[in-house]
């Protein structure tokens, strides 16, 4: 490829990289939104759960500590995912058009966009560990603090795609609210973010071990709180190979977008 291709293709990913980031940056209220309900997640759930559970049942930490990885996943999820609508939206006000005209490959479109999703959820979950730090007792050393951002940024990037693939088909918020609905609870509440997964019934255990998210909770409970139920290994394993079949997918429906 020529280098001014090059370039021009890089120059394209950054303006819409940087467009999205405006957009995020401008909405406050989104920002706001994102970290508050986590927070209540840690406070209510946390706390009235963990009233209830016998200390050291959650292999030393306590239950908000536990919760803690499962919440900065459940974030990824409700936040990323839903950044697929933003097509739908961009679709009605034509914005899409303008981008899709411009001479830039789509697949370079689309990693703008899922960039730039990835680099909202990654702004608040970095105000999230902060505040786990300070108020629930989180402790990050530097190689689990390293680690932590390259998990989440893998996650990040996997369910943005995902987002953008289901968006990228639909033609109504409404539809696509319906449908990541259909996604975003079954992927939550099956990947072990609530409760620990070594004593499940043996129907449920294989349904969790099956859920791809599963393994980002589990690598984030072992870089962060030393607790591992498949090995970092395996989980590294599985969230790099989900990452890069939802790119696949996500760039094989962005290229069939239809105005």
């Amino acid at each position: 490829m020529p280098k001014f291709k090059i370039g021009s293709e890089l120059k394209g990913l950054y303006a819409i990289w940087y467009r999205e980031l405006l957009v995020f940056m401008r909405e406050p209220s989104r920002l706001v939104g994102a970290i508050i309900q986590p927070l209540l997640w840690l406070v209510i759930f946390g706390t009235g759960l963990g009233s209830i559970i016998e200390p050291g049942a959650v292999s030393g930490a306590n239950y908000q500590q536990f919760l803690f990885p499962g919440i900065l996943v459940m974030t990824v999820l409700f936040g990323s995912l839903f950044f697929g609508l933003y097509i739908i939206l961009d679709k009605r006000i034509d914005f899409l058009k303008e981008v899709l005209v411009a001479p830039l490959n789509k697949s370079t479109m689309f990693f703008g966009k899922a960039l730039g999703g990835s680099t909202d959820g990654l702004l608040q979950l970095i105000i999230l560990m902060i505040l786990g730090a300070i108020f629930f007792g989180v402790h990050f050393s530097l190689l689990s603090l390293i680690l932590t951002f390259v998990i989440v940024t893998l996650l990040l990037i996997a369910v943005t795609s995902l987002g953008l693939a289901i968006g990228s088909v639909m033609e109504s918020p409404e539809g696509f609210g319906l449908i990541s609905s259909f996604v975003i609870f079954p992927l939550f509440f099956l990947s072990g973010a609530l409760f620990p997964v070594t004593k499940l019934p043996t129907w449920l255990k294989v349904i969790v071990t099956i859920n791809p998210v599963s393994y980002a909770v589990d690598a984030l409970r072992t870089v962060i709180l030393g607790i591992s139920s498949y090995g970092l290994a395996l989980d590294f394993t599985v969230l790099i190979v989900f990452t890069v079949a939802m790119v696949l997918a996500g760039t094989w429906a962005f290229k069939r977008i239809k105005l």
